[in-house]
């Protein structure tokens, strides 16, 4: 109950300053980032003080900066963000590309007013951890930032590690581990398995692997990962775009949501870097192909990908037969809308081994019939309960479907034979039949009427905007 309530006083500091903040024009995932670098300074002197040393330089420490006022503080803050961005170790990548949001004296000197009353490095490791995850999803759920793509579910990511089930002598690698999602619930998983202090050291060291091309992304990962006692010397996550900046490392898990649509305008053609790929512009496309290529023989993978990767023609289509040819995708988790902060994005989790080819697939409808929203129906852990049951981790041959002809045609779980799947023209699986009904609650249906009316305005308010601020 302690811990309880200093989480949320905790957290109900951080979202005062946040509205502080957000009215004189900073916004959120400016503000989170701001926040991890002076956490980082604030804890790297705590550990000074206890004796245990500091991996900052000379002045450019915490104790530097925060009996500093007016222009003098916000220049040396400045001054540090610079110079700890050149280090090559784990501080090199928190502060990835650091500079400074808030050129206000009074509102930086409030974020270090803050940080300075708790003493975060003694603090208990799961409560600054959970804080901090709390903060992300805030920071995720900030529609204009766009925050959103970084920050996958995590009752979703919990399930897909469930039943991939990443063992404590196995690497794990996430190309494109926005905040660190998937790596830090293949640690959780884990870390319970073995006392063994090699194994334990392995884990902690050596196990996890993590990029990204954005940034702050790479500073929130790290930091995010740091609070969970990861990466203390070097971070295992690295600024790079996956795509391009290849290098021989095989992991044997591989568990990511990868960005969807085109690369964006002025990026490397990855075609370039990549000729062995079947060319295309899908961002999705091209991550699927980069996984095949970096996990080990009898290897796994959980990946989730839109739609158009089991249904499009060309070369979609093309990596797809690679797909079924040399991978073994045995299981489809067909998702509803409504679970993504980005609205209307219809997903699956694909997932598939390396070294047999596709034979039977099995597949979960959470799509037909399901309707969740972020406001008023977020998706749960318990929601995927039955998908974990049915998939039989570490024995898929006791799989059973729910489906039946005759019976219950309208079962979530079903497998479809290799002949079936030869003889179909996508991947798309669809068999439940049943009339959609709307089972929302009056205030439900007039909460998402509002989501929706929001949207619109936003939508309008961007319009104007880019129109020069014309009145409609």
């Amino acid at each position: 109950m302690a811990n309880q309530k200093s989480e949320s006083a905790l957290l109900k500091k951080v979202w005062d300053i946040a509205a502080v903040l957000a009215a004189a024009g900073v916004g959120f995932t400016d503000y989170i980032t701001q926040l991890t670098y002076i956490l980082f300074l604030k804890m790297d002197d705590e550990r000074e003080e206890l004796g245990l040393g500091s991996s900052i330089p000379d002045g450019y420490k915490w104790k530097d900066l925060i009996d500093l006022s007016g222009t003098d503080l916000v220049e040396k803050y400045e001054e540090i963000l610079s110079e700890l961005s050149k280090d090559t170790g784990l501080i090199g990548t928190i502060f990835t590309k650091a500079t400074n949001k808030i050129d206000k004296p009074v509102l930086l000197a409030k974020v270090l007013q803050m940080v300075s009353e708790e003493n975060w490095y003694m603090m208990e490791g799961d409560l600054k951890a959970t804080i901090y995850e709390g903060i992300l999803e805030k920071n995720g759920q900030d529609k204009k930032s766009g925050a959103g793509q970084y920050f996958t579910p995590r009752a979703l990511i919990k399930a897909i590690v469930d039943v991939v089930d990443p063992k404590i002598t196995e690497t794990v690698a996430d190309p494109c581990c926005g905040t660190g999602g998937f790596l830090l619930a293949a640690f959780d998983n884990m870390k319970g398995q073995s006392k063994d202090i090699e194994k334990q050291k392995f884990l902690k060291n050596n196990a996890l692997y993590g990029a990204d091309n954005t940034a702050l992304v790479v500073t929130l990962a790290s930091m995010n990962l740091y609070l969970h006692d990861i990466g203390i010397n070097r971070s295992p996550v690295a600024y790079k775009d996956s795509l391009v900046d290849t290098d021989d490392k095989m992991f044997d898990v591989v568990l990511t949501n990868p960005p969807f649509g085109t690369r964006p305008a002025g990026s490397v053609e990855v075609a370039i870097s990549r000729p062995e790929f079947i060319k295309t512009s899908d961002n999705q496309v091209n991550f699927l192909q980069h996984i095949m290529s970096i996990v080990k023989t009898g290897g796994r993978v959980g990946v989730v990908l839109p739609d158009s990767v089991l249904t499009d023609g060309g070369a979609t289509a093309k990596v797809r037969e690679k797909l079924l040819k040399d991978y073994n995708l045995h299981t489809i988790l067909k998702l509803p809308t409504g679970i993504f902060y980005a609205n209307g994005v219809k997903t699956n989790v694909l997932f598939f081994d390396k070294g047999e080819p596709t034979k039977d697939i099995w597949v979960y409808d959470y799509r037909t019939g399901i309707k969740h929203t972020m406001a008023t129906k977020p998706m749960t852990r318990a929601d995927l309960d039955e998908f974990v049951d049915c998939y039989c981790s570490g024995h898929m041959t006791d799989r059973k479907e729910t489906y039946a002809k005759d019976d219950n045609p309208n079962g979530r779980w079903r497998r479809f034979s290799e002949e079936e799947v030869k003889k179909a023209d996508n991947l798309d699986f669809k068999w439940i039949d049943f009339t959609e009904e709307d089972n929302r609650t009056i205030a439900e249906i007039l909460e998402d009427m509002q989501s929706e009316t929001n949207i619109i305005n936003e939508s309008l308010a961007q319009l104007k905007d880019l129109l020069g601020g014309i009145e409609f």
